[in-house]
């Protein structure tokens, strides 16, 4: 069966994260319990802000969307890879493999920029209080969250599009666990230097541009607040150091990926179980752990269930 870009490839094999069954078993158990109690938690998050009419603020706005995004991306990648352990012969059809790649770069894309929008945030309120509840009110809250989604879709239908266009006429044998953008260009059957150069500026060079941008706006706010009280200083560098951490777990793999040439390395497979499954499950959980205000409201919301 024929698709639009001339393709006789219908489906493709994945080798998987390992060969070695017993490495196959621990990874399952791991990511199984980490998955299963990281994830609750995700959504705890979320219905804790929601219910609380204290946690209003864009701050929390923007936490509980972030939960929502990284609780959506966990279910892309992870539970299809849970199943495939158990599957001598792991297939995923073109149509599924190319979705599953357009919303693993919408919503990855989205959440990079939802980093890029609370660093803004924090930027307000800290170096421009007097100005934060006017340029942050709701309207404008709701405008960059609609924003960062049309980022996201604009990064990923590109992507996407770039990859239709590509002829798939033999090898179909993705060496990897899912279907990412650098191992499915590479079973192009024609020359691709000019397309993995397009998708490297638009996912390499964009990703390098935010987090070199994020690290400039965080170091010009922990300068600000070099002259401030005690408390005020201790809490502004107490955010901003939990925002560096999501930024360095968020872009770091990123950029390893796909800042360089599709050239695969032995590295590859690790980083990208890390970038999809673990760190984007830990991201509103290291934020709530260092955010007092939720912790607070969150063992007030349990309290109430468990009494009942």
């Amino acid at each position: 069966m024929e698709t639009k870009n001339s393709s006789v490839v219908t489906e493709f094999i994945l080798l998987g994260l390992t060969q070695s069954q017993e490495a196959q078993l621990l990874v399952f158990a791991l990511i199984s319990v980490f998955y299963l109690i990281i994830l609750p938690g995700n959504f705890l998050i979320i219905f804790t802000i929601r219910s609380d009419s204290g946690l209003t603020a864009p701050l929390y706005f923007f936490l509980g969307n972030l939960a929502f995004l990284d609780a959506s991306y966990s279910f892309i990648v992870a539970p299809r890879m849970l199943v495939d352990f158990f599957c001598e012969k792991k297939v995923i059809s073109y149509k599924a493999c190319i979705t599953q790649l357009f919303f693993l770069h919408f919503l990855g894309a989205g959440e990079m920029f939802l980093l890029v929008v609370m660093a803004v945030d924090r930027y307000i309120a800290i170096c421009r209080p007097l100005y934060y509840s006017t340029l942050m009110n709701p309207r404008v809250c709701y405008a960059l969250l609609l924003a960062l989604w049309l980022g996201g879709f604009a990064h990923s239908i590109v992507q996407v599009a770039l990859i239709l266009n590509l002829p798939f006429c033999g090898p179909n044998q993705l060496d990897n666990f899912f279907c990412d953008v650098p191992q499915v260009v590479k079973l192009a059957c024609t020359d691709t230097f000019a397309v993995e150069l397009l998708m490297v500026s638009n996912s390499g060079l964009l990703t390098l541009l935010c987090f070199l941008g994020l690290l400039a706006s965080y170091a010009v706010i922990l300068y600000h607040v070099k002259g401030h009280s005690s408390e005020g200083k201790s809490k502004a560098i107490s955010t901003c150091t939990t925002h560096i951490i999501i930024v360095f777990l968020m872009f770091g793999p990123a950029i390893f990926i796909y800042t360089r040439p599709f050239q695969a390395l032995q590295a590859d497979k690790v980083v990208s179980l890390f970038h999809t499954v673990i760190f984007p499950l830990m991201n509103p959980v290291i934020y709530t752990l260092r955010n007092q205000e939720v912790k607070t409201s969150m063992r007030k919301l349990l309290s109430q269930y468990v009494i009942c």
